[in-house]
């Protein structure tokens, strides 16, 4: 098992450049299985959950070229439309081949997803929306079959604007007969951007981005060519790397318009960026005042800044609340940061965050993707040695992120086959 290792103090200076997005990426990979043909799919991030996208589509008879920041995928070998038990529950993102699945070929089996603990996060609302298309599961066996014979449009009202299930349905209703209407459906701009691959398809899907979006059915879909758009959790967790190390970095190839509300609490604690069309400059400053911040589904504050901005946070100048009403156990770095110093209640879903001056390296662990990389950017300014255990959560979402920090002058390094009391 791998550890980074941080000798935290030194201020990033420099260019840096944000990969494709892995929250557009996976679902994309997924609907390459509705295609005929090969897809080839650029800007795609050399990420452990895509390393397992890739497993599960071979699995399924698919064949699969890995070259550099392309992927080539040629579907047409598809004979197979079970996902095996280990594939699901090494990532969360495999219940997005449902709804290609049954729209292809009628018929799904899966098992329960596996991912980050960091609270429930139930499929049911994927389920409910294919059954609203005609899909019936039924459980056998410890697993979950969806058999359908023909998908038919349907009106869906989505309790939650949940992405994955609001992308789920997209992808079986490409192939349903007559129109589909997802109400309340998630507006992240990785639906957009699955959208906008699916329509290169031959979908006929148009409101992503808004609160619903019309799925007209067709009967074929063509593999294409499409690039992915880039990631805006890499690029804000960047902005908040620069800043807390109090350096100056400019952040290349970002979307600003995908993270306003990170950009607008940074420069609302006092930091200064200098935002053009597809980069961000951050100009360090020695400190920083205390805010409010509470995650909301998109246009509002991501879930997944929220711990990285919690780690900034712990250095402002005064107390800082934050309220996560995402996932319900999406505060566990606190305990991590508190054994760096930092000085952090926890009441519910609700964060009090006293500013200290410094924080101490020392070892701790990432519990998720997104606690881990707070526990990075704690390690980089933080005083003296921070050695971070359980960093495969962080390979899940980050792309050569000792290598990127360390071309900004950052000293970290990746030690491997340690030995562990664990």
């Amino acid at each position: 098992m791998d550890q980074f290792v941080i000798n935290g103090g030194s201020p990033l200076e420099g260019e840096v450049t944000v990969s494709g997005a892995k929250n557009a990426v996976l679902p994309i990979l997924a609907a390459t299985v509705l295609g005929d043909g090969q897809s080839v799919i650029n800007n795609v991030p050399k990420l452990h959950d895509v390393k397992v996208m890739k497993e599960v589509l071979e699995n399924l008879g698919a064949k699969v070229q890995d070259d550099s920041e392309q992927i080539m995928i040629d579907t047409s070998t598809v004979n197979c439309c079970e996902i095996p038990e280990n594939l699901m529950r090494k990532m969360r993102a495999t219940v997005f081949l449902m709804g290609p699945l049954v729209a292809r070929f009628g018929k799904v089996k899966i098992s329960q997803p596996g991912g980050c603990s960091i609270g429930p996060r139930p499929i049911d609302l994927h389920l409910k929306g294919l059954e609203a298309l005609g899909v019936e599961f039924k459980q056998r066996h410890g697993a979950l079959e969806g058999t359908v014979d023909q998908l038919v449009g349907a009106e869906i009202h989505l309790d939650f604007p949940s992405v994955g299930a609001t992308e789920n349905i997209m992808m079986a209703a490409t192939k349903a007969e007559g129109e589909t209407l997802i109400y309340n459906a998630a507006k992240e701009p990785e639906i957009i951007d699955l959208q906008n691959y699916l329509n290169r398809l031959g979908a006929s899907i148009r409101g992503a981005g808004t609160n619903v979006i019309k799925v007209k059915g067709v009967q074929e879909l063509q593999a294409v060519e499409y690039q992915v758009i880039p990631d805006r959790i890499e690029a804000g967790t960047f902005l908040v790397a620069a800043a807390i190390t109090k350096g100056n970095v400019i952040i290349k190839d970002v979307i600003p318009e995908h993270i306003e509300p990170v950009i607008a609490k940074l420069n609302e604690a006092g930091i200064e960026m200098k935002v053009e069309h597809n980069q961000i400059e951050v100009i360090g400053k020695e400190d920083w005042k205390g805010i409010n911040i509470k995650t909301l589904p998109y246009p509002g504050l991501p879930t997944d800044m929220q711990a990285q901005l919690m780690t900034f946070l712990s250095l402002a100048e005064d107390t800082s609340i934050i309220t996560e009403n995402i996932f319900e156990n999406r505060l566990s770095h606190a305990d991590e940061l508190r054994r760096m110093g930092a000085k952090i209640r926890i009441e519910g879903n609700t964060a009090i965050v006293n500013g200290v001056d410094k924080l101490y390296g020392t070892n701790v662990r990432a519990t998720d993707l997104r606690a881990g990389a707070a526990l990075v950017l704690a390690g980089l300014a933080a005083e003296g040695e921070t050695i971070i255990e359980n960093i495969y959560h962080i390979d899940r979402g980050y792309e050569y992120l000792e290598d990127k920090l360390s071309n900004l002058g950052a000293d970290i390094i990746r030690k491997s086959d340690f030995s562990s009391e664990d």
